[in-house]
């Protein structure tokens, strides 16, 4: 019973602490910059990039999935027409399939830049 109540706590606590680090060090960051005389612009010019960040996110998070997908596929007609052991199967090439498709995303990342 208390199991059942202390993995989502602890996920959450989890969570709550990443976005609280970054948060409170992205604000003594900006603080820092602002005691030696930094004009405020160059907060504002972060902003402008957002679009493209989402739009990174939302590229590399499509092809992670179509690489697992993928991944799963292969493992599939691999342990159909193959006698090779589907326990280590399954992961290796899910696995395989999704760092190459962070890696295509890193290279198609590159280009949305130029």
């Amino acid at each position: 019973m208390s199991g059942d109540i202390l993995v989502p706590m602890s996920l959450f606590l989890a969570i709550f602490g990443v976005v609280y680090l970054y948060l409170s060090t992205r604000n003594k960051e900006r603080l820092a910059l602002i005691e030696k005389g930094a004009d405020a612009s160059i907060f504002m010019s972060s902003r402008q990039g957002g679009a493209s960040f989402y739009k990174v996110i939302l590229l590399n998070l499509a092809l992670l999935l179509m690489g697992i997908g993928i991944g799963a596929f292969i493992a599939l007609i691999l342990t159909t027409y193959t006698s090779l052991n589907e326990n280590g199967l399954y992961p290796a090439t899910i696995f395989t399939m999704a760092g190459a498709s962070l890696f295509v995303g890193f290279n198609m990342t590159k280009n949305l830049d130029k």
